[in-house]
C-alpha cells in the first residue's frame, strides 16, 4: 500500500486576473501561498511520510511544493519535469477569460477549455509569451515545445512521464506531485479511467491535496480531498 498525493498549485497571479496562463511562468499570490501552507498542514496531519516529490518546471508549482515541504519540515530534493507543465493554451495565452468569452461566446471558450481534443489556434513564436521566449525553457529542445495543446496532447506527455518515472515507485513509496489544473486532470483521466465526457466536467481546486491510496496492483482503494470544505466531485467516488 502506498499514497499518491496530487496538488494543484495555489492561486497564481494570473488565476486572480482570470487570464489563460498555460506555459507562462507566473508566481503565487499571497492567497496562493496560504493555500500551499494549508495543504502542507493537511498532509502533515495525515502523518504520511513522503518519499519522493515531483513538480512541473513552472514557478507556481515549484513554490507551492517548497511551501509544502517547509510546512512538513522536509528538505528532500524534488524532481522538476516539463511534462507536468500546464496545458499550453496557444493564442488564448494571456487573454482575460471573461472578456474572451464575451468576444467569442461562452460555448466556444468552454469548448477550448474543456474539450478533449480541440486545440486553440497556435501562439505566434514571436510573442514574448511563447515558451521559446521564456527563460525557464531555454534548455528544452525547441522541437518539443508546443505552440498550442489540447487536453489530449497534455494527457500524452503527462501519462507517458507518469508511467515511465512515477508509477513504479508506488509499489513501496509515497509520492507527491505539485502540478496544474490540466496536467492533474489528465492524470486523473488515466488513474480513474474517465471517459471524454467525464473529464470535461472534472474541476481541480487550487492548493487542495487529492490523496489516493494505492494497492500493489496500482488500483485506487480510496481517495479524498484533504480540505473537505473545498472538495470537488471526482465523478467516480
Amino acid at each position: 500500500m502506498s499514497f499518491l498525493i496530487l496538488v494543484r498549485h495555489g492561486q497564481s497571479t494570473w488565476n486572480l486576473e482570470k487570464r489563460f496562463t498555460g506555459w507562462v511562468d507566473v508566481d503565487l499570490t499571497d492567497k496562493g501561498k496560504l493555500e500551499a501552507e494549508k495543504a502542507g498542514v493537511l498532509i502533515r496531519e495525515k502523518k504520511i511520510n513522503i518519499d519522493t516529490y515531483y513538480s512541473s518546471l513552472q514557478l507556481r508549482a515549484k513554490n507551492t511544493l517548497k511551501i509544502i515541504q517547509k510546512t512538513l519540515n522536509d528538505k528532500k530534493k524534488f524532481t522538476e519535469a516539463w511534462q507536468l507543465n500546464e496545458r499550453h493554451y496557444g493564442a488564448l495565452t494571456g487573454l482575460n477569460k471573461e472578456e474572451t468569452s464575451k468576444k467569442l461566446g461562452e460555448k466556444k471558450i468552454h469548448e477550448f477549455r474543456r474539450s478533449w481534443d480541440i486545440r486553440p489556434e497556435p501562439l505566434d513564436k514571436k510573442s514574448p509569451l511563447h515558451p521559446i521566449n521564456i527563460d525557464i525553457y531555454k534548455e528544452l529542445p525547441k522541437e518539443i515545445i508546443p505552440n498550442t495543446e489540447s487536453l489530449k496532447d497534455t494527457y500524452k506527455r503527462v501519462v507517458t512521464f507518469y508511467e515511465s518515472n512515477i508509477k513504479k515507485q508506488l509499489i513501496n513509496s509515497n509520492v507527491l506531485i505539485s502540478a496544474h489544473g490540466n496536467s492533474i486532470r489528465a492524470l486523473c483521466k488515466y488513474l480513474f479511467n474517465l471517459d471524454d465526457e467525464q473529464i470535461s466536467k472534472l474541476e481541480i481546486p487550487t492548493g487542495n491535496p487529492l490523496m489516493l491510496k494505492m494497492d500493489n496492483e496500482y488500483n485506487i482503494s480510496n481517495c479524498e480531498y484533504l480540505d473537505q470544505d473545498r472538495s470537488k466531485d471526482l465523478l467516480v467516488y
